[in-house]
C-alpha cells in the first residue's frame, strides 16, 4: 500500500505546478498534435542540448518523418543528416533504430506500457520515464538535470545534485511523486521548467521562484557547493570536434568522399585518424572500397 504524502510533497506540488501553468514556454512538444512520436522526438534532441538549438532542426524532422515509420524507411545516415550540428550524433542512430522497433513491434505506434518504452534500442530509465509521462500521462518519476537541480536544492539543500544520479536521488523523486497520475504528470513537466527558467546552474533567480521559501537550500544559506568539482564541457581541439568536423563534410556531401577531402578538414593526422575511426567505430560513418566514406545506409 503506498503512504500517504508527507507534508513535504502539499507544500511543494501546488505552488510549482501554478506556477507551471502561467510560466511554461509554448514548446511544439508540449502540444496535443505533437503526440507520442513528437514527444520522443524532442527527448532524443533535448538530451545535452538547449532548447533554442533544438527547435528549427526538430520541426525540420518532424515535417519530414512525422511517423516512426516514416523515419524507419529511410537510411539511418538520413538520420545522422538531418541531425545537423545538434551534436552527439550517436542520438541520431539510436532514434532511428528506435522508429524501427516501433514500426516492427508496436505497429508504428509509440508505445505506452514503460517497460516496453524502456526496450527499445536507445531508450534509458530516463527518457522511458519522459515519453510515459508527458506523452501518456503517467506517474513516473522523471529526473534529468534540472529537475535534480530543483530537488537537491529545494528538498535536499544542497546547491547541485551529485554529478551522477544516485539511489537517493531516484528514492526522493519517487517520494515527491504526486499520487494522481494526471497531477504527477504536470509535476514532472513543471520541475523541469522551473530548472530551466528560474533554478538555473549558475544565476538561480529566487526572487521568482514559487518554493523559494519553502527552499532547504536558501534556508541554510545558500552554502556552496563542497563536493566534487562540477565536470566542466570543453570542445575546442578535443576528438569531439574533430568528429563534428568530420560529419559536417559527410553530411553535405550526396556521393561518397574520398580520404583526402576529410584530410582537409584538420591538420593533425594522429587525431584526425582516431576521430575518424571512432566514428566508423560507433556506426555513424560507413567506409568503403578505394579510401571512400559515407554515411551509413544500413
Amino acid at each position: 500500500m503506498t503512504a500517504a504524502p508527507t507534508p513535504v510533497d502539499a507544500t511543494l506540488h501546488t505552488p510549482v505546478i501554478a506556477w507551471f501553468e502561467t510560466h511554461a514556454r509554448d514548446l511544439p512538444w508540449r502540444r496535443p498534435e505533437a503526440g507520442p512520436w513528437g514527444v520522443m522526438v524532442s527527448e532524443f534532441m533535448l538530451q545535452q542540448t538547449p532548447v533554442s538549438r533544438v527547435l528549427p532542426v526538430y520541426e525540420q524532422w518532424l515535417a519530414r518523418w512525422p511517423r516512426p515509420a516514416d523515419l524507419a524507411a529511410e537510411p539511418p545516415g538520413e538520420a545522422v543528416r538531418a541531425w545537423g550540428r545538434l551534436g552527439y550524433p550517436r542520438r541520431a542512430l539510436r532514434l532511428h533504430a528506435a522508429a524501427s522497433a516501433i514500426t516492427e513491434l508496436h505497429g508504428g505506434e509509440v508505445p505506452s506500457d514503460h517497460a516496453e518504452l524502456l526496450a527499445l534500442p536507445g531508450v534509458g530509465e530516463y527518457t522511458a520515464a519522459a515519453v510515459a509521462s508527458f506523452a501518456y500521462g503517467q506517474r513516473h518519476a522523471v529526473l534529468d538535470t534540472n529537475v535534480r537541480r530543483v530537488f537537491a536544492r529545494a528538498v535536499s539543500g544542497a546547491q547541485y545534485p551529485p554529478n551522477a544520479t544516485t539511489a537517493a536521488e531516484r528514492k526522493l523523486a519517487r517520494e515527491l511523486l504526486p499520487h494522481s497520475e494526471p497531477v504527477a504528470a504536470r509535476w514532472a513537466a513543471a520541475t523541469m521548467e522551473l530548472g530551466a527558467l528560474v533554478c538555473t546552474a549558475r544565476t538561480p533567480d529566487c526572487a521568482r521562484c514559487p518554493i523559494a521559501a519553502r527552499c532547504a537550500w536558501r534556508a541554510a544559506g545558500s552554502p556552496a557547493h563542497d563536493g566534487p568539482p562540477r565536470r566542466g564541457q570543453t570542445y575546442a581541439g578535443t576528438d569531439r570536434q574533430v568528429r563534428g568536423k568530420l560529419l559536417a563534410v559527410l553530411r553535405e556531401a550526396l556521393e561518397p568522399v574520398p580520404q583526402r577531402t576529410l584530410d582537409a578538414v584538420w591538420d593533425e593526422p594522429v587525431q584526425r585518424a582516431r576521430a575518424l575511426d571512432g566514428l566508423v567505430a560507433d556506426g555513424l560513418v560507413e567506409p568503403l572500397p578505394d579510401g571512400l566514406y559515407r554515411l551509413p545506409l544500413t
